[in-house]
């Protein structure tokens, strides 16, 4: 951990309550313009890869008392440090600790880099007030870019002839098959941020889309031109192209089944960007060992994926080990998204991206 600044971050706390955390409101008003104190607790290089150049100075200069901490010192050091300096605004990322039950007199706002703060904060937390934003909607359009990746390079037999060529010094035959997306009917489970944005990335290929979610009424099926799968099986059923991005819950979780898989048509195609356990994963590799249904996995039900899984090799299968979220060169886009709320803190304004009690019960 290194001090940055000459002045502690400690403040005297503002109503001295020494319960779990003292209530925070969602747009706090301070007799100043901005955070008396700020602890920056990512590794390196998530803070070289999400607040390059500009974005890290400007962070540095929103408070007077300004600190960092490497989370590779550990949890201990971490709780220790976290109370020792007594930060008003912590800024976290992938590898920082979970946060003591005991929450430092100070703290009212966590900025989260990236995205589910089910590791960091506990909904306690969130009740007792601490004010909590992650990468919302920021990182998108990369998520939904990944996840045409896989279904182009399904249809297009990318994995089969990868290994052919490498592997067999294989060429093509005249028999050889291949698939456009143009014109296709592709399917979607879910409708969060990345599957509109999928639908945005989709418009090109002039595909018929349908999606089947709990929050596609008749209005969403105008404004972006979709139309509404009644149930999961008909998804299946009625589409060449199915692409898996339902939230993880109790509801959801196992909620594709090796009965659903089958429901694929020969040459179909599965993606997986969202949640590994959506899908029961025995019934996945049943089918995937066929080789009639080509799949594009980027997410397990156990991460991360064992070296001598049954996957691994079909030639039908396309894996990335869980890459689908920012590309190392966009991880900036969360890190503006972050400095933004940042901003709109140190002003009083609203925040974007707030993670509610009720959002929490919802992410994986």
């Amino acid at each position: 951990m290194k001090m940055l600044a000459p002045t502690a971050l400690a403040a005297p706390s503002r109503n001295g309550a020494k319960s779990h955390h003292a209530p925070a409101p969602s747009a706090p008003a301070r007799a100043t313009s901005r955070p008396a104190s700020l602890l920056l607790a990512t590794t390196p290089i998530d803070a070289r890869e999400f607040l390059p150049g500009e974005l890290h100075a400007e962070v540095r200069g929103l408070a007077p008392a300004y600190a960092e901490f490497d989370p590779a010192e550990g949890p201990v050091a971490f709780a220790v440090r976290l109370h020792e300096l007594n930060p008003e605004v912590l800024v976290t990322g992938w590898k920082t600790p979970p946060l003591p039950a005991l929450l430092p007199s100070n703290l009212r706002y966590v900025c989260h880099l990236t995205g589910t703060v089910r590791d960091l904060v506990t909904r306690r937390h969130l009740e007792d007030g601490l004010l909590v934003t992650n990468w919302g909607g920021s990182i998108a359009r990369i998520v939904a870019e990944g996840a045409l990746f896989h279904i182009l390079a399904s249809l297009r037999r990318a994995t089969h002839w990868t290994l052919a060529m490498h592997r067999d010094g294989a060429w093509k035959t005249r028999e050889a098959e291949t698939a456009s997306l143009f014109g296709r009917r592709v399917g979607i489970h879910g409708f969060g941020r990345v599957a509109r944005e999928l639908i945005a990335l989709l418009a090109p290929f002039r595909c018929e889309i349908s999606v089947h979610a709990p929050d596609v009424d008749a209005a969403a099926e105008r404004r972006h031109g979709i139309h509404r799968a009644p149930t999961l099986d008909s998804l299946f059923a009625d589409n060449d192209v199915v692409v898996e991005l339902a939230p993880l819950n109790p509801e959801t979780e196992g909620i594709v089944t090796e009965r659903q898989l089958r429901l694929l048509r020969p040459g179909s195609v599965f993606i997986n960007i969202g949640r590994g356990k959506v899908v029961d994963e025995a019934g996945l590799v049943a089918v995937a060992s066929e080789g009639k249904v080509f799949f594009g996995l980027d997410v397990f039900a156990v991460e991360p994926l064992a070296a001598d899984h049954p996957l691994r090799g079909l030639p039908n299968v396309t894996l990335t080990p869980h890459l689908g979220g920012p590309t190392t060169d966009r991880r900036r886009d969360a890190g503006a998204h972050a400095l933004r709320n940042l901003r709109a803190y140190a002003a009083g304004e609203p925040l974007d991206s707030i993670v509610t009690p009720e959002l929490y019960d919802l992410s994986s």
